[in-house]
Order: C-alpha cells, then structure tokens, then sequence
C-alpha cells in the first residue's frame, strides 16, 4: 500500500512521480550492491535490470548507461545542485551563491544519500572507466553552472574567462572537500583514528567545502620562493 506520507525529499511530487524516484532509487541500490560484490565489469546491465525486476527498456528511461547508475548519487547532487542555483534570486558575488547553494543542495540531499555517495566513490577508486565518468560528469556540471551564470548575468563566457573560472573554482572546492570528507579528514572533534569514509555525513561534508572555498583567496596569494 501507498505510504499516506511520503518521504521528505518526496513531498509535493505525485504518485507517479514517487513511485519513479523510487525506481530510479532501487535501480542506484542494487547496482551498488552488485558492482560492490562482483565488480562493475562482471555485472551485465541485463542482470541488473532483471535483480530490480524491471526490463532492459525500462532501464533506459531511468539511466543512459551502466556507468550512470553506478554514479547515480553523483549525479543526484548535480541536478540539485544546479537546479537550486537557477532558482538563486539574491544578488551579491558570484562565487559567493555558487558556494551557499552547493552547501545548501548537500545538506538537502535526502536520507542515505550520503551512505550511496561513499559506495560510488569506493566503487570508481578501483574501477577506471567509472572514475573517468566521474572526471566527464564533473567537467559537465562545471558547464551548465556556467551556462546558469551566463542567463543571470547576460555575459558570454566566451568573452568573459572569469565565467568559466567562477565554474572551475566551484567544483574544485566541491573536490578538495569531497576528498578530505571521504578520507576522514578535517577539522573535526573526533579522532583522526576513529574517522570513517564520510564520517559526519552530509553536515560534515558541508563544512569540508566551506573549508574549501574558505582557502580560495590564500591558495591564490600563494608565492612560491
């Protein structure tokens, strides 16, 4: 039976809707599952479709390839990530609304999102081509939020480099945070030895590219000797 009250991160969407999320949802779980215990290359898209009880076809209208859904939290971040910074109407610096919606959309995502998200990046660690798919998804999202700036502020960032860099300064603190939270580094209470792989979940996560961003002005006053 249809649950009388849906998830947070469903609320205001249709039955129809729900009940498509939560196919995409269970083909990202299982793919996770699988990949993780036999490798994403022993795994076929056939037996994959066939663990979530869906057909091949049906997968496609969820996810373009195996490699989507492997990253499929990856992904979740960037659509929200850039869908909220179309909606952002405050005025003020650019770097400065790239970075706040970035926080904000990672502290949004819903309930063990978080959880898939370390899975994903265990998983390409050791698995090449998912690692160059996160490379490709990231130089992607550097795009689109450019194409985001350029709609706000009536500029061609062809003609404009500092579009382009605003785009690369947001997700390299998007990396640099990603990497130290997954590592279990930062500035937190906890000891080092007692960290796990994305200890603190999404608020940590947060905080790891606020530190990020926070470094930006001193990584460019840097001299060298």
């Amino acid at each position: 039976m249809e649950s009388e009250h849906p998830p947070p991160d469903e609320a205001g969407l249709t039955l129809r809707e729900r009940k498509k999320q939560r196919t995409r949802r269970l083909l990202a779980d299982t793919a996770l599952r699988l990949f993780g215990e036999r490798g994403f290359d022993r795994v076929t898209l056939e037996e994959l479709a066939a663990h979530a009880e869906i057909g091949r076809t049906t997968f496609f209208r969820y996810y373009a390839s195996k490699e989507d859904v492997a990253m499929a939290a990856e992904g979740e971040l960037w659509d929200a990530y850039v869908a909220r910074l179309a909606r952002h109407t405050g005025s003020g610096p650019a770097l400065a609304a790239l970075r706040t919606c970035l926080t904000a959309t990672i502290l949004a995502m819903p309930d063990g999102w978080d959880r898939r998200f370390v899975a994903s990046r265990r998983l390409a660690a050791g698995t090449p081509v998912l690692h160059h798919h996160s490379l490709v998804s990231s130089m992607k999202v550097t795009q689109r939020l450019v194409e985001v700036l350029e709609q706000r502020l009536g500029v061609d960032s062809r003609e404009d480099v500092r579009l382009r860099l605003l785009g690369e300064l947001a997700l390299g603190a998007w990396r640099c945070g990603a990497r130290n939270w997954v590592a279990g580094r930062g500035e937190d209470e906890t000891p080092v030895p007692a960290r796990r792989p994305g200890h603190g979940g999404p608020a940590a996560l947060a905080r790891r590219v606020e530190e990020a961003f926070d470094a930006i002005p001193a990584a460019l006053a840097l001299d060298l000797p």
